[in-house]
């Protein structure tokens, strides 16, 4: 708890699944900190990264997108993407807002914590590290593809995930927020592109392990071409599980909501279709199972329900409130 009493919130994530819940979660009264995935290569972000040699900022932008309390033409603004046919072309504002304030700072950490005074941001956004990371994927038949974009395109299974270089190092403040934290959220996103990458950073990962609060585990809605073809629910955790070495997670929030056969058909031309939770597997890895209608349909695309989610994990914080009260 805040000395204002609001319980802590950690939510760790990255991509278009952690902007998405955090829009619902700001209208409750808790203290959140989001740290975000900082191994995006592709796109704007991979291009300023490259040419300014700094932590991409497209999912960092995003997030503070999606905790700030301002006008709509400001965050509209903020977001813009330039279609252009120069160097500009496909840069978003934000994008190079945050390269801008790095620069001036020197710090891509204090640039953040610039841009969430301008941007009048309810809570924290922390980058899971302040430098460059690498990631890379081991295959099942052994070759490993190096940058995130290109890993969910090489066409093979992915055996494990891992980062580079070896001496990343978390930021001290993400350490204490984790150690202090009510609850921790983990997801929605890729599971080996926007979850992994945050808690295979060295010591964050096994600070969430150990962490006292109750870890939920938000369970993406369809399965991802190239990362989880085929995935249950309870694959996504094993596989978590296997990377950290450690069976942490102690509740899973999954989807019985139906989804529309047409829905469904536009999903399988992508090689992509509803995750199924196998419930028996899923106890047995000793997982608490909260199933509920949590998806919404926008323009043809299944999102997480932002304002059901925050609702259920306001729930959940009230819930574990009151135990530790009475403990």
């Amino acid at each position: 708890m805040t000395t204002n009493g609001n319980p802590r919130v950690v939510i760790i994530g990255g991509g278009t699944g952690l902007p998405v819940l955090l829009r619902g979660l700001k209208q409750y009264p808790l203290d959140i900190t989001a740290i975000v995935t900082v191994a995006d290569d592709g796109g704007s972000s991979g291009r300023i990264r490259e040419d300014l040699h700094i932590p991409p900022p497209g999912d960092i932008r995003n997030v503070l997108a999606a905790l700030s309390d301002v006008e709509p033409l400001v965050e509209e603004m903020f977001q813009h993407r330039f279609k252009t046919t120069n160097e500009l072309s496909g840069h978003s504002l934000g994008n190079l807002i945050l390269a801008a304030m790095t620069s001036i700072t020197g710090n891509f950490v204090h640039a953040i914590q610039e841009m969430s005074k301008v941007l009048n941001v309810r809570g924290k956004v922390l980058p899971a590290a302040n430098q460059n990371v690498i990631l890379h994927a081991q295959m099942e038949d052994g070759t490993v593809v190096s940058g995130e974009s290109k890993i969910p395109f090489s066409g093979k299974r992915i055996h494990r995930v891992f980062l580079s270089p070896e001496n990343i190092r978390p930021l001290p403040e993400t350490i204490l927020a984790i150690r202090q934290a009510d609850l921790i959220v983990i997801g929605p996103g890729s599971l080996y592109t926007s979850i992994l990458p945050n808690l295979l950073v060295p010591r964050l990962g096994e600070e969430v392990c150990k962490a006292s609060a109750k870890k939920v585990y938000i369970c993406n809605l369809m399965t991802q071409a190239g990362e989880t073809h085929d995935f249950t629910a309870s694959d996504h955790v094993q596989a978590i599980h296997d990377h950290m070495n450690a069976s942490f997670i102690d509740m899973i929030l999954v989807n019985n909501e139906f989804i529309p056969e047409p829905v469904k058909m536009r999903y399988h031309e992508e090689l992509a279709m509803p995750v199924k939770f196998d419930l028996d597997r899923l106890k047995n890895l000793g997982v608490e199972v909260l199933q509920d209608e949590i998806a919404s349909l926008e323009n043809g695309v299944i999102r997480h329900d932002t304002k059901k989610v925050a609702k259920i994990l306001n729930q959940i914080i009230k819930d574990e409130t009151k135990k530790r009260f009475h403990s």
